[in-house]
């Protein structure tokens, strides 16, 4: 079985909100074994509803409608839904009873517009809604099936968890999709992809997603079985196979965020972290410290944007400043090494570079990032040029600092 999903309003187009009951739902139908081939949205707007139905019902098993069950004149996804499958609208009593008896029980007259969400399609099932006025719909026909559903979540969720998911897996059965999730850092997507592809290719029963970030790739490997032990009995050998082929550089294959798996080898090895940053103004100590529990390995971060700066606090050389400028390894260094002796760490890392958009020369471009790792044993230092506007460049850099101190933690060469 296949699944499409259809959010429904304006307001998921028009007003800038964020349709969430697709991922939620995705998520979902993919824990129970269905994928989702097709996700739109759609205005309140009956004929273009009725076309995304009909797509929906011509690439997929079932489509599942989230909004447009309310009482005013754009709630149109009844009446789109009966255009579709060319079937009549009938209203259902005791599912008007059931409205009634909710504004009732609040003590509120029901307006005569509400009478309306009480309309079913012909020879469609009316799935109680105990979170609203808005009950949903159940239609099985030659066609497919398709779920019409309230579109607030404290409604929607509960209303497919109790009465859309149990008729599914009737349908499906006991089947499950699991996925394993490899994060690499450090790498650009066609380098991972060139060195991934001759595995995962060969590999049979095992759907791989190659998603990519900046300076971040995410291998997605997903696979169906009767269980989740059948399910991950597919994808774990081909994720052992793929980080044998990657040599290290699968940072995490547990979900882990790379400043997690940073965290944790800093823990795990006893060590505090110093961070002195110039270009990326904090955000590498920001992205650190959103991981719970970071109080345990980071000690402290400087925020070295001037060149007075890392003078003042990090004890770099003006002189050294002057003969390579702000943005060279040798100054990279000489941050991190001030950081590191400013508080008594056992690491520190520092970036400085030239995010843009102004600032560069023929020599030092716009992009250009310098970094330096350090402990008690060695010292690292990498110059890198990144493509793209100031926040990638920013955001590239701390991934790659990060990547510097995973491999350094664990002994890997760069």
């Amino acid at each position: 079985m296949k699944a499409a999903i259809v959010a429904v309003g304006s307001e998921l187009l028009a007003h800038g909100r964020d349709d969430t009951n697709g991922p939620w739902l995705t998520g979902r139908l993919r824990q129970a074994g269905i994928p989702v081939v097709l996700r739109l949205l759609v205005d309140d707007h009956r004929g273009r509803l009725a076309e995304a139905f009909r797509l929906g019902l011509a690439e997929s098993d079932l489509v599942i409608a989230t909004g447009g069950l309310g009482p005013t004149e754009d709630d149109l996804t009844r009446e789109a839904a009966a255009a579709a499958l060319g079937v009549a609208l009938r209203r259902d009593t005791a599912a008007l009873e059931a409205i009634r008896a909710r504004f009732a029980r609040f003590g509120r007259p029901m307006a005569p517009v509400n009478e309306k969400q009480a309309d079913v399609l012909e020879g469609g099932e009316v799935l109680a809604n105990s979170n609203g006025t808005a009950p949903g719909q159940w239609f099985s026909g030659p066609r497919g099936i398709l779920a019409l559903l309230p579109g607030p979540p404290r409604e929607m969720m509960p209303l497919f968890e109790t009465a859309v998911l149990p008729r599914l897996q009737a349908l499906v059965g006991a089947r499950v999709l699991r996925t394993r999730v490899l994060r690499i850092a450090g790498m650009g997507e066609s380098e991972v992809e060139q060195i991934a592809a001759p595995v995962y290719a060969t590999w049979p029963g095992v759907e791989t997603t190659i998603l990519a970030g900046p300076a971040e790739v995410e291998l997605h490997l997903t696979a169906e079985g009767a269980t989740e032990g059948e399910a991950l009995g597919r994808v774990v050998p081909l994720a052992e196979a793929l980080q044998e082929a990657l040599l290290g550089r699968v940072a995490s294959d547990d979900g882990r965020s790379l400043p997690e798996v940073v965290g944790g080898l800093l823990v795990d090895a006893g060590l505090s972290l110093a961070i002195a940053e110039s270009c990326t103004g904090g955000l590498l100590s920001s992205r650190l410290t959103e991981v719970p529990g970071s109080s345990r390995f980071f000690d402290r971060g400087f925020v070295t944007y001037s060149n007075e700066s890392k003078t003042a606090l990090l004890g770099v050389d003006p002189e050294l400043v002057a003969r390579h400028g702000a943005v060279s390894v040798e100054v990279a260094r000489a941050m991190a090494a001030g950081a590191r002796r400013a508080a008594s760490a056992g690491v520190a890392v520092a970036i400085t570079g030239i995010a843009g958009p102004d600032g560069g020369t023929p020599d030092k471009p716009v992009g250009l990032v310098c970094f330096a790792v350090e402990t008690v044993a060695e010292v690292r230092v990498r110059r890198s040029v990144f493509p793209g506007d100031r926040d990638r460049v920013r955001r590239q850099a701390v991934a790659v600092a990060l990547e510097m101190i995973r491999r350094v933690l664990l002994g890997l060469e760069d």
